[in-house]
């Protein structure tokens, strides 16, 4: 089988905003606790932060974290997690049924954010709080000194403001099982007045609305249309939730939802453009696709946890061979359209829907693990848009999936091009041919492959590796043999 790519850096998507390669941290079942913050653990350090997580995040190289939830934060009191730990309440946490101890907070998550080489996204409860709690927030967060809640600051032994620039405006708020679910036009005015207060206090913030939990909602569209008539001019960033999974064990269609993600996209976009076309406006919104992953093993699982548990095993997928792929083909995906979405979190970064798992003795990599960390890594610069042709199939959701998903990227100032390529064929190996319009390429700087594995084969064990792809070759054109089901990264310099 054959696969052609035509490559031109005249043709660019678009500038690679470094968000994109986002996680996401929320206090739900071992993400913080047993996560990232396990004072008993001893990998932590004094503040008990573990360490071997910290080296593993550091491997991502991600540039930002989402931060306190998720559905967590909408019954959240910020207030409950500054001050001394002794002092901080224990509280029900009735999005996931668990006890919350607080010994966990704000001030805990920026130190350890620094040791990560991360910065923060943070979110504010527009669930069961508002405006007045946002705006005491940020001013806490980021005002120099000499108010009330900048001086609690410095009093809890934070001398220098956070400097936080990202914020979401509360999470999933069109969803039933948010609590204080509202309906658009509640939850636009809500956001929009907080929004105008939270950049009083510091007009170089940048604020997410939320847009719809899933595309699947009854309201999708709607909500999106209704929050931004209520929420243009504040903030800067709608965003997007999308999960998968395989549960009708069909692996070709499973393969094939990155058609869907690009199709969520898409149609978001037109909606934005829509209000601001019928604004006159020339603002335009960009996306944060700040909840998105495989998310489906785990389910009967989590239905045996009983409730009110500190830190339970909640939603603890152990990813597969055919999970890996996928990621990488939503990572692509990502990047086709870098010229909207500026943030994305995977969701989530430890333990929870995670990439990275820890036992009292360690930690060890999922599967999906290894495409993220070299979209992170490879995926700067400039995103291109190529012209790409394979044979298509159809599945059950789609009636023409090419059996070739690929994109690319360039690095200017190192004059690198990668090519980012997932081979769906099951059964065949896919020759791909890549030509360059506008550059001659040099030489072949780096390829990998990830393939080989069962499509239901985990990691737990360890086995799993990037490994080198020796059939690759440059002259005037790029040519590479792909294996059938697999990862690929092709390093160009020219």
């Amino acid at each position: 089988m054959r696969g052609h790519i035509k490559l031109a850096l005249a043709s660019r998507i678009g500038e690679i905003d470094p968000r994109l390669y986002g996680s996401f941290i929320e206090h739900l079942g071992r993400a913080v606790y047993q996560g990232i913050y396990d004072p008993e653990n001893p990998h932590a350090d004094a503040q008990g932060f573990r360490q071997d997580v910290i080296d593993a995040v550091k491997q991502l190289n991600v540039p930002i974290v989402r931060y306190p939830g998720g559905n967590f934060v909408s019954g959240y009191n910020w207030e409950d997690g500054i001050g001394p730990k002794d002092q901080r309440p224990t509280r029900l946490d009735l999005a996931w049924r668990s006890k919350e101890t607080n010994a966990f907070g704000l001030h805990e998550f920026v130190d350890w954010a620094k040791q990560a080489n991360t910065s923060v996204n943070l979110a504010v409860n527009l669930g069961t709080r508002g405006a007045d709690a946002a705006r005491n927030l940020v001013e806490y967060c980021n005002f120099p000194g000499g108010t009330y809640y900048s001086d609690l600051r410095k009093q809890n032994g934070a001398a220098e403001p956070f400097h936080i620039k990202t914020w979401c405006l509360g999470n999933e708020m069109d969803g039933p099982w948010q609590i204080g679910a509202k309906t658009a036009y509640e939850y636009g005015r809500l956001a929009n007045e907080t929004a105008k207060v939270m950049k009083w206090v510091d007009d170089s913030i940048e604020l997410v609305a939320c847009g719809s939990s899933s595309m699947d909602n009854p309201t999708f569209g709607n909500w999106e249309e209704t929050v931004l008539e209520e929420t243009y001019d504040n903030i800067d960033y709608l965003s997007l939730h999308r999960y998968y999974g395989n549960q009708d064990n069909d692996l070709a269609n499973y393969l094939a939802q990155s058609l869907d993600l690009d199709q969520f996209i898409r149609s978001v976009i037109a909606i934005c453009d829509a209000v601001k076309a019928r604004k006159r406006s020339n603002k335009t919104i960009n996306l944060s696709m700040d909840e998105w992953n495989v998310w489906y093993h785990s389910a009967n699982q989590d239905k045996q946890i009983a409730p009110w548990q500190l830190a339970p095993p909640l939603l603890e997928d152990i990813y597969n061979f055919e999970d890996a792929l996928l990621v990488g083909e939503l990572l692509i995906t990502l990047l086709k359209h870098a010229d909207r979405v500026k943030i994305a979190c995977l969701a989530q970064l430890v333990n929870v829907i995670a990439p990275i798992m820890t036992t009292p003795e360690g930690v060890w990599l999922q599967s999906i693990f290894y495409p993220f960390m070299q979209v992170s890594e490879y995926g700067r610069g400039v995103a291109l848009a190529l012209q790409s042709e394979s044979k298509t199939y159809a599945s059950k959701s789609f009636d023409a999936v090419p059996y070739l998903e690929s994109t690319a990227t360039v690095d200017e100032k190192a004059r690198i091009i990668t090519i980012f390529a997932v081979n769906r064929s099951q059964t065949d190996a896919l020759t791909l041919e890549t030509e360059f319009s506008d550059i001659k390429p040099l030489g072949v700087v780096k390829a990998t492959q990830f393939c080989g594995y069962d499509v239901k084969e985990t990691n737990e064990n360890g086995q799993m590796a990037i490994v080198e792809n020796q059939n690759v070759s440059v002259d005037t054109t790029l040519k590479a043999e792909l294996q059938p089901l697999s990862w690929n990264v092709i390093r160009v310099n020219y």
